[in-house]
């Protein structure tokens, strides 16, 4: 039983590095930074970073998902049929090239499994204050923190263009009537000149969008793994630590997402059109502030919402921008995430216990 929990835990790491390694480098494809399957390798490499520092930063989301929400001593059939309800949602919703909450399915999952091995051991209080709370309140916060900093960097630029366009101790131009150039034909050109500058690989710009879509791969790391990791805690085999498996489960994310990673890019790059490279950097340090603040403080927020809600933010009041039929898919999923993996969990449960 022990080496089948194994086997779960790894195919649950590969298919949450397979929906959830996209969601911090989607961007970078979505304003043209790079190309989707460069996208998902720099995602790779920086979430694999995360995932080796989360047991040391994030003990206290491991301790909530090994005892805070079921408190009974588990049981290997209890951890195989929370394993098999969850990576049975994940591997499903990749393929259906929906980004779902890993998350939310461990929950559904530890819920569903655990009301049949012991039912007065589910933490229902907990639930509300550390996992209900969080995720709802992640989206809703990361859409406003990002449509703020749009506005302040929309605004920022605005004034930039317009500074650039008169410069001290000259006179603005006027449009006359053989056509000669105004001060508003001016601003045109250096929002111009910005934009040509900004397609540079060297644009200050593109660098924090590369170095934010990374901090958002890193804390997406080391958010994530520490949960694997604890539920494969419940039956380790011989001799195995928990040391060990983090490198095992870090090892299985990174070859999901290099396999199958671009699945989700794609569907994720494409929700908002015609996103901008200070847009993509905007979503990107909203999500890797959020989750990773989460992280450290115990918090199990979803990636997929706050990056979902952060890239909505970036469209701003510009509501045509955004695909309201990926996001009407997106809602879908998540609501179906949770009673999908505790029914699959619970059914897992009955067989295996």
């Amino acid at each position: 039983m022990e080496v089948l929990v194994l086997v779960l835990v790894l195919a649950l790491a590969a298919a949450n590095g397979a929906n959830d390694v996209p969601k911090g480098v989607a961007t970078l494809s979505a304003a043209g930074v790079a190309k989707i399957r460069t996208a998902v390798i720099w995602g790779t490499i920086t979430t694999a970073i995360g995932c080796l520092v989360s047991l040391t930063f994030a003990a206290k989301m491991t301790a909530l998902f090994s005892k805070g929400i079921v408190s009974a001593a588990p049981t290997p059939a209890f951890a195989v049929a929370v394993l098999t309800g969850t990576s049975a949602w994940v591997a499903f919703a990749t393929w259906r090239r929906l980004p779902v909450s890993t998350t939310h399915a461990l929950v559904g999952s530890l819920l569903g499994a655990g009301v049949l091995f012991a039912s007065s051991s589910v933490n229902w209080g907990v639930l509300l204050n550390k996992v209900v709370g969080p995720l709802l309140l992640s989206v809703l916060g990361a859409y406003i923190v990002s449509i703020t900093l749009t506005f302040v960097g929309r605004y920022t630029a605005r004034q930039a263009a317009k500074r650039s366009a008169v410069r001290p101790g000259e006179q603005p131009k006027t449009v006359d009537a053989s056509g000669g150039a105004s001060s508003a034909a001016t601003v045109v050109e250096t929002e111009s000149a910005s934009a040509e500058q900004a397609k540079s690989k060297m644009s200050p710009v593109i660098l924090l969008h590369w170095a934010t879509s990374g901090f958002t791969s890193f804390a997406r790391g080391m958010n994530d793994a520490p949960k694997i990791v604890a539920i494969g805690s419940f039956a380790l085999i011989g001799g195995m630590t928990t040391t060990g498996l983090l490198f095992g489960v870090t090892l299985a994310m990174a070859i999901g997402g290099l396999v199958a990673g671009a699945r989700i890019a794609k569907r994720l790059s494409v929700c908002v059109d015609n996103m901008t490279h200070v847009e993509g950097f905007t979503a990107n340090l909203t999500t890797a502030a959020l989750v990773g603040l989460g992280a450290f403080q115990g918090l199990p927020m979803s990636t997929t919402q706050v990056s979902v809600g952060a890239i909505a933010g970036t469209a701003g009041t510009d509501f045509k921008r955004i695909k309201g039929k990926s996001f009407r898919d997106f809602g879908i999923a998540w609501l179906v995430t949770p009673p999908f993996a505790a029914g699959v969990a619970a059914l897992t449960y009955l067989i295996a216990g």
